[in-house]
């Protein structure tokens, strides 16, 4: 019997893919959503124009009576930069709700843009 390579595993969701089912939830839920996208200033090279410190997270959300949330979004693999975890710490120390969403996180993201923060 011969040893077979173990099988690929399948790719997981596609962060821009996920970063779609997060915004249209958020919409669906009422909420205010800021994204900025990278603009393409020359054929293959891709940029986000934007002024200050980089690392910023992929999501602003704002709800008039749910709060707002930063969120960074991440594959189910993916890792945070020094810059997104200095952006998060910074925001979560300054008392604002922080969050780094995976598609595995889809059904809590789900009940948390329902409803408010829990609060202790």
């Amino acid at each position: 019997m011969h040893n077979l390579p173990p099988k690929p595993k399948a790719p997981g969701v596609k962060e821009s893919y996920f970063q779609s089912q997060v915004i249209l939830l958020a919409r669906l839920h009422g909420w205010l959503v800021m994204h900025t996208r990278a603009v393409e200033i020359r054929p293959g090279v891709w940029k986000t124009p934007l002024q200050g410190h980089a690392g910023y997270p992929d999501l602003t959300l704002a709800h008039k009576t749910r709060g707002v949330i930063f969120a960074e979004l991440k594959s189910d693999i993916g890792r945070l930069s020094e810059k997104q975890e200095l952006w998060l710490s910074t925001l979560n120390d300054a008392g604002m709700e922080t969050h780094v969403w995976r598609p595995k996180d889809i059904q809590a993201i789900s009940d948390r843009l329902a409803k408010g923060p829990d609060r202790d």
